[in-house]
Order: C-alpha cells, then structure tokens, then sequence
C-alpha cells in the first residue's frame, strides 16, 4: 500500500517521474544541496506581488525579464498549472554592500542556467528556471524582451511572475524574512519547473 502511495506522490497521471536521483545528481553537482521537490500548485502567485514590482521596485521598466515585459498575473498562474513537479532552490549569502550582490546574483544565475540545460538534455523537456533574482546576466539591460541580446539565456525571478516566494516557501519549512540590513544573511529561492 505503501508503495501505491509513493508512486501517485510522485505521478501525473500515471506517468511516474523515475530519474529524481539523475537530476538532485545534477543539482548537487553544481553545489545546490539544500532543495525541495514540490507540487508546482504549491507555488503561490499573488497580484499584490506584481503590485509591489510596480510601485514599490526601480527596476520596473528597465529589465527585459521585469513587469510590464512579462505575462500578465492571470497568464503566470496559467503557466504554473501547467506543471506537475517543481524544485525549489534555497541559497543563502551575506554581502558587505549592496553591489557585491549583484555580481553574486550573476554568477548564481550562470549556475542555475547550466542545471536547467542539463535537466533539459535529460529528457525533461520543460524545464524551466526561475531565477533567485532579476535577470543580471548582462551588466545593463536593454529593458525589454525585443531588444534583449541574452534572449536564450534570459530568465524572470518568481517576483517576476508573481509568485508570493514568502508564503510558497514558508508552507514547505524554508526560512524567509524581511532583511533590514546587509549584514544579515539572506535566504534567496530559485524555482525549477519540471515534468
């Protein structure tokens, strides 16, 4: 009986996902050890989150991966529904000044890029990475989806599209809070859709 229930935990219609441990190798090998499989209805997208990119975040308007570029709220909880599986990546770093972060960001990104396109050439031909943050990948952004000159590489960050990272990552156990300084360690989440 035990094991029925495992495989449904682990089933879209009756599709079993049998090569979790291939991929956590591929995480693991890029040193992200500290994650969580979940259902992707557990991510939790919320219209005040694309209210607070829009009158509460300077780069509104200035990221290609940023709102008004993306999808609407509506079209983002769309796109979630269309996943079964997600990982959820929780990455932790304390900078000394605000712009040591940005170059932290970039390289994590770089990272986390490189475990989507194994997890692709995996056979899971859905995979799809949010980033921890908004798209660095280019030192200056062109601010919009058109004119992008990093197009294939170029992802949104869950704030992006409109996920409340807050309550999707407190209901699995994960640590989040307001930080009000930089000398607090921050407790970032990157999220991999796959099916």
């Amino acid at each position: 009986m035990l094991i029925i229930y495992l495989k449904n935990l682990l089933s879209k219609e009756g599709k079993i996902i049998s090569d979790y441990s291939k991929l956590e190798e591929i995480f693991e090998r890029y040193n992200f050890k500290d994650y969580r499989w979940i259902n992707a209805s557990q991510i939790m997208v919320a219209n005040w989150v694309r209210f607070k990119c829009t009158f509460g975040c300077s780069s509104y308007g200035k990221k290609g991966s940023c709102p008004p570029q993306v999808p609407s709220v509506e079209d983002c909880r769309t796109f979630f529904s269309e996943y079964d599986q997600a990982v959820v990546f929780h990455i932790t770093k304390k900078v000394q000044k605000p712009k040591d972060r940005v170059a932290w960001s970039r390289e994590v990104s770089k990272e986390l890029l490189s475990v989507e396109r194994e997890v692709f050439l995996s056979g899971f031909y859905k995979a799809f990475m949010l980033f921890m943050d908004e798209c660095r990948l280019c030192k200056s952004c062109t601010g919009s989806r058109e004119a992008c000159v990093n197009k294939e590489d170029s992802r949104p960050g869950p704030e992006s599209l409109a996920v409340d990272v807050f309550s999707t990552v407190r209901s699995i156990g994960y640590p989040i809070e307001v930080l009000s300084s930089y000398d607090q360690e921050m407790n970032r989440y990157a999220f991999l859709l796959v099916e």
